[in-house]
């Protein structure tokens, strides 16, 4: 185990899950710390079990036969700890939808129809 993923051990330990700031970050190597309120990363947020669930299931390549194996569980059980983790995390919209503004915009530039931008405008989520 790496010196980082042991000292992030030893905060989990001592925080016993309680939130917590972190209001310093310093740049290693460099000299250069930064100070203000800092939220955690949402995979540093969840309890050490989780993380070495999602580590885990990253490293099989997602592959739940595989989880099963190395977990000693059934199908079912990976799923169900999966969708809770999941629930727990926020989900980066890669494919977001085109806001009213770049809709027109697109329309005045002539680059789609009066159609397709109604369509655009209507089907937004």
């Amino acid at each position: 185990m790496t010196d980082q993923a042991m000292d992030w051990q030893e905060l989990t330990n001592l925080t016993r899950g309680q939130p917590f700031v972190v209001e310093r970050v310093r740049l290693a190597g460099s000299g250069v710390a930064i100070e203000g309120e800092f939220e955690l990363p949402q995979l540093a947020q969840l309890n050490v079990e989780d993380q070495v669930f999602v580590t885990a299931f990253m490293r099989c390549h997602g592959s739940i036969k595989e989880m099963e194996r190395i977990f000693g569980v059934s199908y079912p059980t990976i799923k169900s700890r999966l969708k809770r983790i999941t629930q727990m995390l926020d989900f980066v919209e890669t494919d977001p939808a085109p806001s009213p503004t770049d809709v027109i915009d697109r329309l005045r530039r002539g680059e789609i129809t009066a159609q397709q931008a109604l369509s655009e405008l209507e089907h937004r989520t």
